[in-house]
């Protein structure tokens, strides 16, 4: 499959400017199919990584114990993944696509045969922040692969496909983590991955040429350590202060001190670094700012959101588990369907601003009125505007990725595509934890009068409302919707800061289409 190849090296195929490019030649439609499958197969790998497993807590706890840490078989992912993204785009850019893709599935690989064969939770916890550093590193390094094998104007309809591949695994890995616990055993939901990565390693292998230059290269690893640090202390005050731990608490002090030590410290490194792993001046780029304040806001509502529908679902509306996650799919039809329909507009007419104004408008309707929904609300309405959430976030992704891409210089693709990732987590880290907090205020509120014997009110489940009194039972399920209302108020907030902040993105030029006879301009420098 010699004839398949085609370099992912940034500075291959062209006389570095430092300026992106915006008219460079397709490759063949055959190579070009079997680029983009492989890095949609690479993608669905990293991101179901995350998801398949939340079906399977209860029983890893049953055969493992450890209830108090469960959490963290999750956040160790989140965690690995956010402070892995960025580094592993820098080393992209330097080294070339290929062999960090291929080192990412190694180590996600790696990470998951630790939690297959793990005889303690917390040698699963380590395994998932290996496989969550893998992860991170195959969805951002993917993303950049369009970017080196197409121009600027048909990298939206690829965007837009690889963002419906990360929503659809959202909605798709718990189910099949579901199903693998049922039908075999928890173990099986690492091991399902082996096949998926053992054929995309060997296809990336034979499709992907290794980076053609040589040039020396000085890794930033002062800058990468504290980035590192940085990203570490903001996703673990989202996820521990408040909820783990008291605000006032030694823990959480202690990370609400060292955050603007390292920040002030990275961003004294990469001021002095010869290659710095996340550049400064790429902040001083308003597509670079206007797309990742947009991603950062949006990630708040979207994490946001699916963190609490399902419980909102069990508890008020009686719905089983399994259903509960599956209304989640009128969400995620919106989102697939948006972001594939964006990149579709953005490769046929070569614009994009527009979008993202008018998805974040959708999406503060979308959260508006879910603050509407209690006890007494139809599903279908439910659905509907859960559809709506779903319509407001899609856009936002694959247009996120092309205007950042379309305005840095094409040395940073790699860090650049990167930064889109990050603030999204970031985003749904923080928004998670800080509607976690208006939550936990809300119950104390309306449900705790209530209930005045539950220690615990967060803890409160449909098996226990059942056992209430008529009255009473109708009270808790209007407060516990009252509870939630506030987070899609500020939700609502959010996604409007955001559609005012996807005002400032600048319509760069995207040249022609692949079927244009004329050749496009190149785009100026910001």
């Amino acid at each position: 499959m010699q004839e398949h190849e085609i370099s992912t090296n940034p500075k291959a195929s062209e006389a570095h400017s430092g300026l992106p490019l915006t008219d460079m030649p397709s490759p063949d439609p055959a190579t070009l199919r079997l680029i983009l499958i492989t890095v949609a197969t690479t993608l669905f790998l990293a991101s179901t990584g995350n998801t398949i497993v939340t079906t399977a807590l209860p029983k890893i706890v049953s055969d493992l114990g450890g209830l108090a840490h469960i959490s963290w078989v999750v956040t160790a992912y989140l965690l690995a993944s956010t402070v892995g993204a960025p580094i592993a785009g820098k080393l992209g850019d330097m080294y070339g696509r290929k062999i960090v893709l291929q080192s990412a599935i190694g180590v996600f690989l790696f990470g998951g045969l630790l939690c297959g064969i793990a005889p303690t939770l917390e040698t699963l916890i380590a395994g998932r922040f290996v496989q969550g550093l893998g992860g991170g590193a195959l969805i951002v390094v993917s993303m950049a692969v369009v970017a080196d094998v197409l121009p600027p104007r048909e990298r939206g309809r690829a965007q837009g496909t690889l963002s419906s591949v990360f929503g659809f695994s959202t909605v798709v890995g718990p189910l099949i983590g579901g199903a693998l616990v049922q039908a075999v055993s928890w173990h099986w939901i690492f091991f399902v991955n082996f096949p998926v990565g053992i054929a995309a390693f060997v296809i990336l292998s034979r499709t992907l040429k290794p980076q053609a230059d040589r040039v020396p290269h000085k890794m930033d690893f002062v800058g990468s350590a504290l980035l590192l640090i940085l990203l570490s202390t903001c996703v673990l005050i989202a996820n521990l202060a408040g909820t783990v731990y008291a605000w006032s608490s030694l823990p959480v002090l202690f990370l609400l001190v060292l955050a603007p030590m390292a920040l002030v410290g990275f961003i004294s490194a990469e001021r002095r670094a010869a290659e710095p792993v996340m550049p400064l001046d790429l902040f001083r780029i308003r597509n670079f700012q206007a797309a990742n304040s947009v991603n950062f806001l949006v990630g708040m509502a979207m994490f946001g959101t699916i963190a609490f529908m399902p419980m909102f679902l069990q508890i008020v509306k009686h719905v089983d588990p399994v259903r509960s996650g599956l209304y989640l799919v009128a969400m995620m039809t919106g989102l697939i369907g948006t972001s594939f329909v964006a990149g579709r507009f953005i490769s046929a007419t070569g614009r994009y601003k527009i979008l993202p104004t008018l998805s974040t408008a959708i999406l503060t309707l979308g959260m508006l009125l879910m603050t509407t929904i209690g006890p007494d609300t139809p599903m279908p309405l439910i659905t509907l505007y859960l559809f709506l959430v779903g319509i407001g976030i899609g856009p936002t992704m694959s247009v996120g990725i092309v205007s950042i891409q379309a305005s840095i210089p094409r040395q940073h693709l790699g860090v650049g595509t990167a930064s889109a990732n990050m603030f999204r987590l970031i985003g749904g880290s923080i928004g998670t934890s800080v509607f976690g907090a208006i939550f936990t205020m809300g119950l104390g509120t309306h449900v705790q009068p209530l209930m005045p014997r539950v220690r615990e009110v967060r803890e409160l489940t449909s098996s226990m409302v059942d056992q209430l009194d008529p009255a009473t039972q109708a009270a808790v399920l209007q407060g516990f919707s009252d509870a939630l209302s506030p987070i899609f108020m500020v939700g609502a907030a959010v996604a409007a800061v955001a559609c005012l902040a996807s005002t400032r993105l600048i319509e760069m030029p995207l040249g022609p289409s692949a079927s244009s006879p004329r050749r496009g301009q190149e785009t100026p420098a910001e």
